[in-house]
């Protein structure tokens, strides 16, 4: 396998715009030698005149290789005309070495407003891949490069919205007049090189991820494109969820701080966060909206979420102190209680929750429920207990996910802990995402190794997720450090993203 190989090359002149412009697009496999590397193409017109154009990674193929993709738009005016036919090579940097694609030092070619020049090596590629849906997209075009040589009876794109549990055929169809319909362009389909493009679509409604590979009728049987054995796959952003213990307006340089998370969310695309100690001057139990620290975060966010918030009891003699939803989606339903038996405003054990019900879009509905509970001496069970019947009872068949969130104020691998996981309905999702198995090692087998797990994890915050979702963890970061953001209050925050199964 070459270090670095040419896939396709695009040269086309369009005459949608009222100038000419010439558009150059040079497509390659790259082996992954380290994350740090220079990928670039070395590129000339008629003129002569040498150019360096650096390349942008686009996706992974397959463990050790990736696709990288470089592109120049050159518009004619009245001191320069266009580059027209262009001679290139491509030029990969890594490790300290040097890596070549220029056809033994003989460089590539590529015709004015040739269309689409597939590699020597390429029979069948796909054009145009981007690993992610866009927001509302319920369309998905395909289009294929195919080797005239080939002969081609049909081409067919073979694809799954549920994990190929079950699968469908969509036929791609050729367009004599792709070029002139796609770009006003002269080119012709297929090309003087013999590059033939056909076109498919897929009707993916409103799934959260599509797999799929193409195949290519010949006389003499079938040709594949499946993306080097691993299925192109698509999918939309993965929900994001944060949690994070706000301190009760404890902190120096408060305000400060406040603007530092909503930073955050901003700068992280979270979707959903779970505030604890979220607190307001308490001004005679009414309570001043003013200086609640959930709505100004909000109030800085570039886009304000949908917020919902309710308190328990009085903290440090002086605020209304509770807990707080903030969701990028609409809130469709809501509810607070007591998960203590104390509901006494003024003892610090009364405990309340607050939930919503949200529709994530191509997720379904998630029950979200953010939580301050007691410490083990002062209640923990008792109340998770309660917390956990009323979870339970919500959870029916139209919901996709149930995340209890928030700061349970028990330690990792505690008996408060060990009361939540053992029940055998939640799983802690911060060990789910190290590793699927680790879980049950700690808690399964009788093994020395697997008790010390706990000794350095000091976490009281969590995302328990019901083992019954449709919902998986697939990446998760501990935020407002001394190297991630800065502290912000006595407690980390977490961010976990989910996606389905």
């Amino acid at each position: 396998m070459h270090e670095i190989q040419l896939l396709y090359v695009e040269n086309i002149i369009t005459r949608k715009k009222k100038i000419p412009q010439q558009e150059l697009s040079f497509v390659m496999r790259v082996v992954n030698l380290s994350h740090d590397k220079k990928v670039e193409v070395l590129w000339a017109g008629e003129q002569g005149d040498w150019q360096v154009l650096s390349a942008s990674y686009q996706y992974q193929l397959n463990a050790d290789n990736e696709c990288w993709i470089c592109k120049v738009i050159v518009k004619a005016t009245g001191h320069n005309s266009l580059p027209g036919n262009i001679s290139f090579a491509l030029h990969y940097q890594c490790l300290g070495q040097d890596y070549w694609d220029n056809l033994s030092g003989n460089n590539y070619t590529s015709q004015a407003d040739s269309g689409i020049k597939l590699a020597a090596s390429q029979n069948l590629q796909q054009i145009g891949f981007e690993p992610k849906l866009k927001v509302s997209q319920q369309r998905l075009p395909i289009t294929v490069l195919v080797n005239q040589s080939l002969q081609a009876k049909a081409v067919t794109v073979h694809w799954s919205i549920d994990n190929w549990l079950t699968s469908h055929k969509s036929p791609c169809h050729f367009n004599r007049h792709y070029w002139d319909e796609h770009a006003h362009s002269n080119a012709r389909n297929p090309n003087q090189y013999g590059s033939q493009i056909w076109q498919g679509l897929l009707k993916i409604a409103d799934a959260f991820r599509v797999q799929y590979s193409i195949s290519c009728e010949t006389s003499d049987g079938v040709v594949w494109d499946n993306n080097d054995g691993n299925n192109y796959v698509l999918n939309h952003e993965p929900l994001k969820v944060m949690i994070l213990n706000l301190h009760c307006y404890q902190e120096e340089q408060q305000d400060e701080k406040f603007t530092k998370i909503a930073n955050a969310i901003d700068e992280l695309n979270v979707d959903i966060v779970c505030f604890q100690e979220v607190a307001e001057l308490w001004n005679e139990g009414l309570g001043d909206w003013r200086t609640h620290s959930a709505h100004i975060i909000n109030n800085r966010l570039k886009h304000p979420f949908y917020l919902y918030s309710d308190w328990s009891h009085i903290g440090f003699d002086k605020y209304r102190e509770g807990v707080a939803i903030l969701s990028r989606y609409p809130i469709h339903t809501k509810a607070a209680q007591y998960v203590s038996d104390n509901e006494d405003i003024f003892s610090i054990h009364a405990r309340k929750v607050i939930m919503t019900q949200i529709k994530i879009p191509t997720m379904g509905i998630i029950n979200v429920f953010s939580a301050h509970l007691s410490w083990w001496e002062d209640g923990f069970a008792q109340q998770f207990n309660k917390l956990n019947s009323w979870a339970t009872e919500l959870h029916d068949h139209s919901i996709s996910a149930t995340l209890l969130c928030g700061d349970f104020n028990i330690a990792s691998g505690s008996e408060g802990y060990q009361l939540v996981v053992n029940a055998n309905e939640y799983e802690d999702q911060f060990i789910a995402l190290e590793d699927q198995h680790k879980f049950k090692k700690i808690f399964k087998v009788n093994d020395a190794y697997w008790s010390k797990f706990h000794a350095e994890d000091y976490r009281i915050d969590y995302i328990f997720m019901n083992k019954a979702s449709e919902l998986k963890v697939n990446s998760g970061r501990v935020l407002f450090t001394e190297d991630d953001y800065g502290r912000v209050s006595d407690h980390c925050g977490y961010l976990m993203s989910f996606a389905p199964k």
